[in-house]
């Protein structure tokens, strides 16, 4: 910050003229453009609570390590797509620790239960960094999940226990792609891998390896999709940082 913006004698004094029978004040003008200058000093307070819509009563959950959308909607028996219209985030979105999450309530006060990681839980398909996210077009296409580049690890995990729909050495422009039925409306996609280690119909559980992926050539990645039905979901919902 300028030192001088923050000093406000020495901003009256070069703007103040000097005369040998006293001051004259500045005009109106001039004042509010001081005033200006001195209250850009402060800083103003930042809400982290979100803004509750009118009429919906509620109550805030603060998100804590570990948590994700998906675990609290289930936490307060809330379906995700409620919590995020409410709390208005964004598509491509991911909520932090410490966010204040509205929970809206129709019944008598909630309670939550401990939270503990289970076979419901979506866990990351690839050990790498996120270079393509939901929502985003590229090339003209729109991303319909989130795009992996691998690290050292060329391994790719059952992001959650399911069977193998869909297995195919290459499926349009996504190549080597897997699906999984969660069982419960839910599948998961995985595409773009090197090497297929599953079949359909099998059967696997989170965590189990099922692809490989290739860390030569241009920029290699896994392109990685949640859907809900037929419709893709925001992967960053259900994946934990």
């Amino acid at each position: 910050m300028n030192k001088s913006k923050c000093e406000s004698s020495s901003v009256v004094e070069r703007v103040l003229p000097k005369h040998r029978m006293g001051v004259r004040f500045p005009s109106l003008a001039l004042c509010l453009l001081i005033l200006g200058s001195i209250a850009g000093c402060a800083t103003a307070p930042v809400s982290t609570l979100p803004p509750k819509i009118e009429g919906i009563p509620g109550i805030y959950h603060k998100v804590e390590k570990g948590q994700t959308l998906w675990r609290i909607s289930k936490m307060y028996n809330i379906d995700l797509d409620t919590l995020v219209k409410i709390n208005r985030i964004p598509d491509s979105a991911s909520i932090e620790i410490g966010q204040m999450i509205l929970i809206p309530q129709t019944q008598k006060q909630i309670i939550p239960p401990a939270i503990s990681a289970s076979e419901e839980d979506f866990i990351w398909p690839a050990k790498g960094r996120v270079t393509g996210v939901f929502g985003h077009v590229y090339a003209d296409r729109l991303n319909k999940g989130i795009n992996i580049q691998p690290y050292e690890n060329t391994e790719v995990y059952a992001s959650r226990s399911g069977k193998v729909v869909f297995c195919a050495p290459s499926f349009k422009n996504y190549g080597k792609t897997i699906i999984i039925d969660h069982g419960d409306g839910f599948s998961s996609v995985y595409s773009g891998n090197a090497q297929l280690l599953v079949a359909a119909g099998d059967n696997v559980r989170r965590g189990a390896v099922i692809a490989k992926l290739n860390t030569s050539g241009s920029k290699p990645y896994l392109h990685f999709e949640v859907r809900k039905g037929h419709i893709a979901q925001n992967p960053k919902f259900y994946l934990s940082d």
